[in-house]
């Protein structure tokens, strides 16, 4: 039985678990120079409808480190659910690949290529999650914290994809999140609904900086206008303008708060340059983990169940 990787909430916490001890195994081999081929022979289609860099590298790196191979089909190439349906093209590629990942813009699509594919179908990104970050960036916790159970993160920013994603790991992984974004940008409330329903989970959202991100451990953020959102600009620029993290944020987070983002970044919009490049700052370090975790959830995803 094939399984997928649509969304954090396709995962257990033994899942994130699992996938997390692989990405320590495979990044240690990594750092060693040393072989771990286990998909040697594979191949892996790479949907893209939108531009990468930390995507489209990691995985292409990812699985020829693993010994496989990469097909990376560019906008243009097979233009999804236009020259051909989103079904059609998922059927034709299970006959050839043994991966399929897509970068689109619908989520949608990403369920499409998922219901008639064969072949393990994972989610590098859409308007509703962005599991691949997340799973990275809690990777990158547990190296700089030792543990995920019991640390507080805040979000200071849109309520997009990356927070439906980071609100759905939090309450499986036992972490307090908190969202600070103004009125008209919070996250879908079937994303909340379904984090709030978790055993034990702490998930808030404020329109208050400060009431988010006093004492947190970590505070993350992201670009106010994503891509395919380019009409709003302006609005939203006007509209996030007190949410942004610089010195006088971190200040209210716990000492020595490690800073994150998931690039690209906007400087000077959502983050200062003086906090993005400063010492508590860990974005290249989540930056290089989506290489690791991505090699462990092709892996893990290859295993039939």
């Amino acid at each position: 039985m094939k399984r997928d990787l649509l969304s954090i909430g396709d995962l257990s916490r033994a899942d994130c678990e699992a996938i997390f001890t692989l990405a320590k195994t495979l990044k240690a081999a990594a750092r060693a120079r040393r072989k771990h081929r286990r998909l040697e022979g594979r191949a892996m289609a790479m949907i893209f409808e939108k531009p990468s860099l930390r995507t489209r590298v990691t995985f292409e790196i990812g699985i020829a480190q693993l010994g496989g191979t990469a097909v990376y089909l560019a906008p243009n190439d097979i233009r999804l659910g236009e020259r051909e349906s989103v079904a059609d093209i998922a059927r034709n590629l299970s006959r050839w690949v043994d991966l399929i990942v897509a970068r689109t813009f619908s989520h949608d699509s990403v369920r499409g290529l998922a219901a008639n594919a064969t072949v393990p179908v994972i989610n590098a990104l859409s308007d509703w999650e962005h599991p691949c970050q997340v799973l990275a960036d809690c990777f990158t916790l547990i190296e700089k914290r030792r543990r995920l159970r019991g640390l507080r993160l805040a979000f200071v920013g849109d309520g997009n994809n990356m927070v439906h994603s980071w609100m759905l790991a939090a309450s499986v992984l036992g972490i307090e999140f908190r969202l600070a974004c103004p009125a008209g940008y919070e996250p879908d409330p079937r994303i909340v609904a379904a984090a709030r329903d978790a055993p034990g989970s702490r998930v808030s959202v404020t329109r208050s900086v400060e009431e988010a991100v006093r004492g947190v451990d970590a505070l993350y953020t992201d670009v106010w206008t994503s891509m395919g959102q380019e009409a709003e600009e302006t609005r939203r620029r006007e509209a996030f303008r007190g949410y942004q993290i610089n010195a006088e944020t971190l200040a209210l987070a716990e000492r020595g708060a490690l800073v994150m983002h998931c690039l690209p970044a906007h400087r000077g919009d959502e983050i200062t340059d003086d906090v993005l490049d400063g010492p508590q700052s860990v974005v290249l370090d989540q930056a290089e983990n989506r290489l690791h975790v991505q090699k462990a959830v092709m892996v893990w995803l290859s295993r039939r169940k």
